[in-house]
């Protein structure tokens, strides 16, 4: 059955492919705006032994992977103690009903003005909108521990360190997982957004330049790059989460399948 996956994936790869590669040439669209699959492959190999291009893959890098440790770490830590805490909970849940709706890019403005087209103004970004998804699903996974197992570990005197750590956090954990492929792919949409519109250094301002100047097969290449970009943080983070969840069932029944 995996083959048989990996095999129509791969047909409808090529299918995909051939498809760009001959809708410009019978001129359904013009090539001008949309160039064959051939051209944006050339443009592609060009962007690969240039050093530009690496530098800045290097700083897209850095940014989502600043701004994901961050965020992680703050929605994990944050989600613990809000639920732990039954009146802090209380009160800060009208805050947090109303600045997680805000979108990301809406504070691109106090971010520009805070720090004009630094890192740090990539970071606010996505440190912003990555942290609710690890937010949300910690305090989920807090809130499904079982009241029974929680009034026994009660009754066999585990202090508060033990029962998170022996019954909080394995229940916890796939909705933390969950969290954070969520915010993987929320902080790499984040980063190259903020290097398109602010300008920040990154594979987004590189396509800002590739439109500018009218390298439009340079341009595609350069949004292929993103996409498989995306295509190896996705990959990367079920990969970590199957190592994680190795012992819950979910993995082991998916495995077994």
């Amino acid at each position: 059955m995996k083959g048989l996956n990996t095999a129509l994936g791969a047909a409808g790869l090529a299918a995909f492919l051939a498809l760009g590669e001959a809708v410009p040439r019978l001129s359904l669209v013009k090539a001008d705006y949309f160039p064959p699959t051939s051209r944006i492959a050339r443009a592609l190999g060009t962007e690969l032994v240039d050093g530009a291009f690496w530098s800045a893959l290097g700083d897209t890098l850095t940014g989502w992977a600043v701004g994901l440790a961050v965020a992680v770490g703050a929605g994990i830590v944050a989600g613990v103690v809000l639920s732990v805490v039954p009146h802090l909970r209380a009160a800060t849940a009208s805050t947090i009903e109303f600045l997680r709706p805000i979108p990301s890019v809406a504070l691109i403005p106090l971010a520009v003005l805070l720090y004009g087209t630094e890192l740090r103004s990539v970071l606010l970004l996505v440190v912003y909108a990555s942290f609710w998804q690890v937010l949300i699903q910690v305090m989920y996974g807090v809130q499904d521990v079982d009241p029974v197992a929680e009034e026994t570990a009660r009754s066999y005197g585990l202090g508060t360190w033990a029962r998170v750590r022996h019954l909080l956090w394995p229940t916890a954990l796939p909705y933390v997982m969950t969290g954070v492929r969520l915010a993987a792919a929320v902080a790499l949409i984040l980063t190259i957004t903020a290097e398109l519109v602010i300008g920040a250094p990154g594979l987004g301002q590189q396509i800002a330049v590739a439109q500018a100047s009218q390298a439009v097969p340079d341009m595609y290449a350069l949004i292929v790059v993103t996409g498989l970009l995306g295509l190896v943080i996705n990959v990367g983070a079920r990969s970590v989460e199957r190592r994680a969840l190795a012992w819950h069932q979910s993995v082991r029944g998916e495995v077994a399948v």
